[in-house]
Parts: structure tokens; sequence; C-alpha cells
């Protein structure tokens, strides 16, 4: 769930042109295995700038000499660029139309001989999304759960923010959202952060995977791809959402993001549940 970055005055002071980035684009393939063509290059323009300011580099050319020349600046520019901000419950509504209508709907599909229901979350940033689903679940399904375990995984393409992610701890803007009530039972003080209890933090399992290679991973009932298509061209948001039509069951769910839709051909495989909170339904 990643946020854009402000900042367009930047990307005009700092010319950042289509040849600029295509040589940044160069030195992160060759030097990290990092692929920018899939992103928005407007997207990519914006956050190059932002570290070409924090660098204090004049224009460019001295930057693409430092990528050159800085191995910490590449991990810095990688990170810039894959960055994801969010919160606890953040859009309310959505998480409240997941309490109230998907879990039980899927909880009522799912034959329990198959013993487990196995959501996802894309695109995770600080698993805040797959922790809050946790928290409702465990706080609102604990019978069910025991007839019907639930696996959440939660996928980035960004190792050192899933490690963080695992770590559980929170600066208090990240729970602005959280009702009182579930930051008094799941979180524990830590230092100047508040940290998850394991309750919740065993419930999620992070694992690093491409979201354009979502095909690949193992069929489930609920994929939450929120805040994420937005950055990426078309095209790859058709290949991506063709992907997760592929491991989603009929009647498997997706959740989007406010600013996001279905586009293409993948607006005939599915039909909208809740069209205000870009909930929909694999046919």
């Amino acid at each position: 769930m990643s946020h854009i970055l402000p900042g367009h005055s930047l990307v005009d002071s700092l010319q950042i042109n289509d040849d600029t980035l295509a040589e940044i684009a160069m030195i992160l393939k060759m030097r990290r295995d990092f692929g920018m063509s899939m992103y928005k290059d407007k997207c990519m323009k914006r956050r190059i700038a932002i570290r070409m300011r924090s660098c204090r580099c004049s224009d460019a050319a001295e930057y693409c000499n430092l990528l050159r020349q800085s191995e910490q600046e590449l991990d810095h520019l990688k990170k810039t660029l894959t960055i994801h901000v969010s919160q606890f419950f953040r859009n309310p509504s959505m998480f409240e139309k997941l309490h109230t209508d998907i879990l039980p709907y899927l909880f009522q599909k799912t034959d329990i001989a198959r013993n487990n229901l196995r959501f996802y979350s894309l695109g995770c940033a600080g698993g805040e999304e797959a922790y809050s689903l946790g928290i409702i679940l465990r706080q609102f399904y604990s019978r069910q759960l025991m007839d019907m375990p639930v696996e959440i995984y939660a996928y980035d393409i960004d190792n050192d923010i899933l490690e963080a992610a695992a770590r559980a701890e929170y600066n208090e803007d990240r729970l602005k959202d959280l009702p009182d009530s579930c930051r008094e039972r799941y979180f524990v003080p830590n230092g100047k952060c508040l940290k998850l209890t394991a309750e919740i933090r065993d419930m999620v399992s992070f694992n690093q995977h491409n979201i354009m290679n979502v095909a690949a991973l193992d069929p489930c009932q609920l994929v939450l791809c929120r805040n994420t298509l937005i950055y990426f061209t078309r095209q790859d948001q058709e290949k991506i959402l063709r992907g997760i039509a592929h491991i989603l069951p009929t009647g498997g769910i997706l959740v989007l993001g406010k600013a996001e839709t279905l586009v293409g051909d993948t607006r005939q495989l599915f039909t909208a549940v809740c069209p205000v909170e870009r909930v929909y339904r694999r046919l």
C-alpha cells in the first residue's frame, strides 16, 4: 500500500528527462537487478528527484555519477522507489465491509473439510494491512478460526521492508485509525514505538515476491491489493489483475484501493460486490 511522495516542482527544477531515467534504470538493473520498466515514469521521476535533493546533487549527471560510485545510495534509491506508507485500518469503511460482509461470506462459502482459508496482502508495505485483517479475525471470528484456520500471507518486493514488518514495531501515526480497544489489547509499549503482540504477529507470514508474478502464487480466497496498482502502467496493471484472477477461485474476493479499478479485459473476470469500497468477486 503505497503513497506518491510530493514534489512536482522538484521534477521540473532538476530536469529528470527520459534519457536520465533510462540511464538510472540501467544502473539499477545492472547493480541491483531491480527493474523500473513496469512503473509509471512520472512516479519514478518524482522519487528520484527526492533522492537528488537529499544528496544535494545539482543535476542529473551528478546524481548518475554518484549512483555509479555509491553502493549506499543505490540502496537508498531502490528503497525510495518502492517506498510504502500505510497505517492500521487505513480506510476504515473498507475494513468494516470485510468484517460485516466479506469474511462471513468466505467462512460460509468454504468447505470445512478443506480446513483452511488463505488470504493475501499484495504490496504489503509495513504489514499494517495484513495485521489489521488478523486483528479483525482474532477479535470477531475466534470461534470460526477454531474450525477453519486462516493463513495470512503478506508479499512485497523489498526484503528490508518485510523484515521491518515482521518486527511489527510502529510509531503512533500508524495507529491513528486503530480503535482504542484494539490498541490496548494488541499493542505493548516498546521504547518510543508500540509493538504488536505475538497473538497477531504469528497470524501473518511475510514473503518476498514480485507482484508481476502473482500468478505463480498458490490459490487463495481473498486478495487485498490496495494502493499498489496506481504505480504501474496500464499494461502491467492488466497483467497483475489477470494473475490475481488466476489464483482466485470462482467466488473469491479481490479488494483494490479507492483510486484503483479493473482495467481492460479483466472487467470480464470479476463482478462488483461493493463498487464504493472497490470489492470484486471472481466470476
